[in-house]
């Protein structure tokens, strides 16, 4: 299965690399951005294995699995043959803020 990262997801790991850049330096950006491409990695060979967000969940949304990647979670779907990735974020960010602002943006 491939993998296909969504404009909200490109934005993110743009977000993502900024801040660690800054924060952390590019050492710790190389590592953190290899155990993102690792994590997707794994979830296209094995897309059921990410557990299902309870943010989702208590929405109603099975179809969504999310796996962890260092201090990242990745959330996707599966659809077809193909792995659509939404997310990716901090683990200690709110999803549900994160979600309500993403669902409320203009088209």
């Amino acid at each position: 299965m491939k993998a296909a990262f969504l404009p909200g997801a490109e934005a993110d790991l743009r977000e993502l690399r900024r801040y660690v850049l800054r924060k952390f330096g590019p050492h710790t950006w190389r590592e953190s951005f290899e155990g993102i491409r690792t994590a997707v990695h794994a979830a296209e060979s094995f897309p059921l294995a990410g557990r299902l967000p309870d943010e989702l969940a208590e929405l109603g949304l099975p179809q969504y699995r999310q796996i962890a990647a260092g201090m990242n979670r990745i959330i996707y779907e599966t659809r077809e043959d193909r792995l659509y990735i939404h997310i990716v974020c901090d683990i200690r960010r709110d999803l549900r803020s994160l979600l309500h602002r993403r669902l409320s943006r203009p088209s």
